[in-house]
């Protein structure tokens, strides 16, 4: 059967208005610049950046901790290329991380400065009108008074004044006065987050115009804070080998002592570096101890000790008698404890063939087990015990060697057990190859030269982030309003009973922020002050009249 009922008339969607409909770049820029500077994606942007921070702290970082970055490649080749990858061995030189940053900084500025002109213009913003009715508001309170609207009035004024509330009076003949106190919670919120954008500032100004460099010294050696000179030179974005300070630094000794007894036996009491140094090429030469947490400070850097070792003595000669090699060899300690340290020397001068000594350096020597050790981190009863190679060093081709290891390719082992020296022995090589002799022992101490320009500003606003809080935390806005009328017109809401000659005085407050409490007491006291005030004044209005 066929339906012949019309068909339903089918609505047509409203009409978009043009304004709405053309929404351009224009409008999403705004719009994702409204996005980024709101509070919550300035927080989450600073949660975010604290996040990223944790792996720069956990994992060994390129440009600080290389043998940590190459440690870690051998002991998780499967997982070590992914987080290089993802840029965790250099954390805070990542782009992610630079990206975060920036965005926080931009997000930052984005809050503080509109919040920086409101602000100024709620500092010369006179306090609103008292409301007609102030016995609504949460605190309030009359009474009479024999002086007139005009003299109460005045009265007020100057209690409150004296109080440091900042007045508005009324001025349109009506008898009221508005009072507020408490700016400086505002003052005390802008000043945290602008400390917090000098914090950043101050961070990308280290990064940008600071650096950090390395330097293990031999006591009685002295070395120059140029880049040919030191270990390591990580210098910031903008900095180049030029820019070093041009100071000369000698290690004239170093003193270690330890803990001699009880449960800490062992433990370090006190390390103490002597150097003589001079700010600049010719300038006064000058003395100081550096130790832990007590750097030196010269030519606007910082000299920190932050490690030392033992650095064996040795001098090694040919078959007929001629030195080829004579000083002081660092040596590295070994984590087993008590400063039983590894190292090699290398002899690339001798002949027949290069010599190769690899080393250990066992301060306070006891054989447990059969097995050598160190019982002291003190050089009590240092020995040395040493295994002989020879042949070709690598040092004159491939790529650059560790002055710690040796490359064992072209070495061959001179004699098949280690030998071991006291200080003042020799060990004369297997076939004619010469003789080593253990002349002593030198301290090193490591050295970390910092330039960090950023680092006094941090300081400073840092303060001032922690002084903002404390303004805001601590400083509560807070409003009074007085109105006055006539006695003779009657009682109205709130009044005082009774009528006559004089004023009806009606006192009113609130606080805008009052979580901890706190404003009901002081209202309180100036609801009492200013009664007080009143009743004071009037009998003297009456002798002057």
């Amino acid at each position: 059967m066929t339906d012949l009922r019309p068909a339903p008339e089918v609505e047509e969607p409203p009409a978009i208005p043009a304004s709405e409909a053309e929404f351009g770049v224009i409008d999403w820029l705004r719009w994702a610049w409204r996005q980024l500077t709101s509070m919550r994606i300035a927080l989450i942007l600073l949660f975010l950046l604290a996040l990223g921070s944790v792996p720069g702290s956990m994992l060994p970082q390129e440009g600080g901790d290389e043998a940590g970055v190459i440690q870690y490649y051998k002991s998780h080749p499967a997982l070590a290329p992914l987080l290089n990858h993802l840029g965790m061995f250099n954390v805070f030189g990542a782009p992610w991380f630079a990206a975060i940053y920036l965005l926080l900084f931009a997000s930052l500025v984005g809050c503080v400065v509109p919040r920086t002109f409101k602000l100024a213009g709620s500092a010369r913003t006179l306090p609103p009108r008292a409301p007609r009715n102030i016995g609504r508001l949460p605190h309030s309170a009359s009474y009479q008074t024999a002086l007139p609207p005009s003299s109460a009035l005045a009265v007020a004024a100057r209690v409150l004044g004296g109080h440091g509330f900042r007045l508005r009076t009324s001025g349109d003949g009506s008898a009221w006065l508005s009072a507020e106190k408490g700016y400086l919670r505002e003052a005390g919120n802008l000043l945290f987050h602008l400390s917090l954008l000098g914090v950043l500032v101050s961070i990308a100004l280290g990064g940008l115009f600071g650096y950090k460099a390395d330097k293990l010294v031999v006591a009685g050696n002295a070395f120059s804070d140029t880049q040919s000179d030191l270990d390591e030179f990580y210098p910031g974005r903008l900095v180049t080998a030029a820019d070093l300070a041009p100071f000369t630094i000698k290690l004239d000794s170093f003193s270690a002592s330890y803990i001699t007894s009880g449960p800490q036996l062992g433990q370090p009491a006190a390390f103490n570096a002597h150097v003589t140094y001079s700010a600049y090429p010719g300038g006064p030469k000058r003395t100081d101890d550096i130790q832990v947490n007590h750097p030196l400070s010269v030519d606007g850097v910082k000299v920190y000790l932050i490690g030392h070792g033992y650095a064996p003595v040795f001098k090694v000669t040919e078959a007929n008698g001629q030195v080829v090699y004579d000083g002081a060899t660092p040596f590295i300690a070994a984590a087993s404890g008590n400063f039983l340290s590894q190292g090699v020397v290398k002899v690339p001068d001798a002949s027949p063939e290069q010599l190769g000594f690899s080393g250990v350096f066992v301060p306070t020597a006891v054989y447990a087990g059969g097995t050598l050790a160190s019982i002291f981190p003190a050089a009590d009863r240092p020995v040395v015990s040493l295994i002989a190679y020879g042949g070709n060093l690598g040092m004159n081709s491939g790529p650059t060697q560790s002055v710690y290891q040796l490359d064992m390719a072209g070495l061959k082992q001179l004699a098949a057990q280690p030998h071991l020296l006291a200080p003042g022995q020799t060990w004369t090589l297997p076939g004619g190859k010469g003789a080593i002799t253990f002349v002593g022992y030198q301290q090193w101490a490591s050295l970390t030269i910092t330039h960090d320009p950023g680092q006094l500003p941090a300081l400073l606003f840092g303060m001032g982030a922690l002084g903002g809080l404390l303004l805001s935390f601590l400083v509560r806005r807070r409003r009074v309003f007085v109105r006055v009328t006539d006695a003779g017109l009657g009682s109205g809401p709130g009044s005082a009973p009774g009528s006559g000659p004089g004023s009806v005085v009606r006192f009113g407050g609130l606080a805008r922020t009052d979580a901890s409490g706190g404003f009901e007491a002081e209202f309180a006291s100036l609801a009492a002050e200013l009664r007080a005030a009143h009743e004071q004044q009037a009998p003297q209005q009456e002798t002057g009249d």
